[in-house]
C-alpha cells in the first residue's frame, strides 16, 4: 500500500522532549514567509516548493542514517516529504503530527499561529 498512513509520526509534546538531542536531524518544508512568522531552532529549511533546487543534492543537506523529523504548518507537506525521503533511503523519518501549529497549541504558546 502506498499512502500517508505508512509514515511514522511524532507528536508535538514528544518532539519538545527530544529537541535537545543532537543526533536528531530537523527539516522544515514550509515557505520562507511562513518560517519568518513562526519557527523552531535548528531546523534545516528546505521549502517543498523549491524541491527542484535542492532535491538532486539532498545528501549534501541530510544524512540518511540519522533520525529525521520533518515539519510543516499542519503536517501534510511534511508527510509528502517523509514519503519522498523514504524513497531516497532515509529509513528513520518521522512527520511532526499537526505541524508547527500543533507545537504552538500544545507546547509553546509564544509561537505565533497563522
Amino acid at each position: 500500500m502506498y499512502g500517508i498512513s505508512s509514515i511514522d509520526e511524532i507528536s508535538a509534546p514528544d518532539l519538545a522532549q527530544r529537541l535537545p538531542e543532537e543526533e536528531l536531524q530537523l527539516v522544515d518544508v514550509r515557505e520562507p514567509d511562513e518560517v519568518a512568522i513562526a519557527n523552531l531552532p535548528n531546523f534545516i529549511h528546505l521549502p517543498l516548493s523549491q524541491y527542484a533546487d535542492w532535491s538532486d543534492h539532498i545528501l549534501n543537506h541530510l544524512d540518511p542514517s540519522r533520525e529525521t523529523i520533518v515539519m510543516c504548518h499542519h503536517g501534510m507537506r511534511s508527510a509528502q516529504m517523509c514519503q519522498w525521503l523514504k524513497r531516497q533511503g532515509f529509513e528513520r523519518t518521522k512527520n511532526l503530527s499537526g505541524g508547527i501549529d500543533a507545537y504552538a497549541r500544545l507546547v509553546d504558546s509564544t509561537i505565533p499561529r497563522y
